[in-house]
């Protein structure tokens, strides 16, 4: 018997149109390391299998998601980029929409899912963050992205959300990933990585703050989420630095065409 997914639903002020929810373990039919809902195609798990849960997942959403060929880069599809393909999925680490019923999503486990809605509900995006993502401006472009669809839309008007990822406790970086935002400037850097006692050029550091610095240097007011552990919550997320052979989770954001 197939158990029912559980949906963890974003705790943002966003308009009713804007629906999205972010996948678990549970509920679908992949055999371990993959159990159970692992919507991966390139991650080690059969793919006949994985199009079963994504099937199982396609029961919960208006339209079957616009998947990405994620290379933890900053390239954003757009609706105009993807007339140019005849389909999916689409190399890029981010996307957004202004077409109802069309559902962005994104795969993770341990990278930063990030969504963003524009106050009016009718742009949304969906971003796929990891540090390498976060330091080359994949949340930047896809704030522009949203704003290029929406003719007096600023990043002011856009709230942003941050969905499961490694936290802070766990993520333990070198120092190329320091200097990977210390040339840029990272404003929060002495907050966002924490020297670990006993080795040298070693680091903890927080994806939530990272992301919450980039978005607020744009004007995003609006900031949630960044509340789980991806590594330490084994039971509900899968975990790629914990484990290594493992599934992916999706986050999915779409808008709910007016009644």
């Amino acid at each position: 018997m197939i158990n029912a997914i559980e949906q963890i639903k974003p705790s943002w002020a966003v308009p009713q149109s804007i629906q999205a929810f972010c996948t678990t373990r549970a509920g679908g039919v992949s055999m371990p390391p993959f159990d159970s809902l692992n919507l991966g195609l390139n991650s080690g798990d059969d793919p006949e299998i994985v199009l079963k849960n994504r099937t199982i997942l396609s029961r919960t959403i208006p339209s079957d998601p616009i998947w990405l060929k994620q290379v933890h880069g900053t390239s954003v599809s757009t609706p105009d980029s993807r007339k140019l393909s005849a389909a999916g999925p689409f190399e890029a680490d981010a996307s957004v929409s202004n077409i109802p019923n069309e559902v962005l999503a994104v795969l993770a486990a341990d990278c930063m899912p990030v969504l963003f809605a524009s106050h009016g509900g009718d742009v949304i995006g969906a971003a796929h963050a990891g540090w390498r993502g976060l330091s080359g401006g994949v949340l930047e472009n896809t704030i522009h992205a949203m704003c290029a669809l929406s003719p007096g839309l600023s990043p002011r008007d856009i709230s942003a959300w941050m969905g499961p990822a490694i936290g802070p406790t766990a993520f333990e970086v070198g120092e190329d990933v320091l200097q990977a935002f210390a040339s840029q400037g990272q404003a929060t850097l002495a907050k966002v990585f924490i020297p670990i006692v006993g080795k040298a050029g070693k680091y903890l550091a927080n994806l939530y703050l990272l992301a919450q610095d980039r978005c607020s240097s744009l004007g995003i007011k609006h900031i949630d989420g960044g509340e789980f552990c991806t590594f330490s919550d084994q039971e509900r997320f899968f975990s790629y630095r914990r484990d290594q052979k493992t599934g992916r989770f999706a986050t999915l954001i779409w808008i709910s065409p007016s009644t």
